[in-house]
């Protein structure tokens, strides 16, 4: 359970740094909102599983799926450049994040 939260969280981390940057330094509300919700929700998450998981390994799970989702998401929408080598240090992430997933 703690690493379906975990998980769920990173998500979420992405969700409230997407709209961070939209939110032009907290000037649109709407984005600005999803921001307050999700960061929130997120943290609460990442607490949650910190409970029953290290701590270590819970923040770097957290931050790579949020980073890893945060500019995937920004590559697809074209917002951020794609490379080939962005791709394969994407991927060099969520590896990371499985391997971390598989030792535990």
């Amino acid at each position: 359970m703690a690493w379906m939260i975990l998980v769920l969280s990173g998500v979420l981390e992405a969700v409230w740094a997407t709209a961070l940057g939209r939110s032009e330094g907290f000037s649109k509300l709407g984005p600005s909102i999803i921001f307050g919700v999700a960061l929130v929700f997120s943290m609460a998450g990442l607490a949650y599983a910190m409970r029953s998981l290290p701590t270590g390994t819970s923040y770097a799970v957290w931050v790579g799926i949020g980073a890893a989702l945060t500019v995937g998401f920004a590559m697809l929408t074209g917002a951020e450049s794609t490379t080939p080598m962005k791709i394969l240090l994407i991927l060099g992430i969520v590896g990371c994040v499985v391997g971390l997933k598989a030792l535990h």
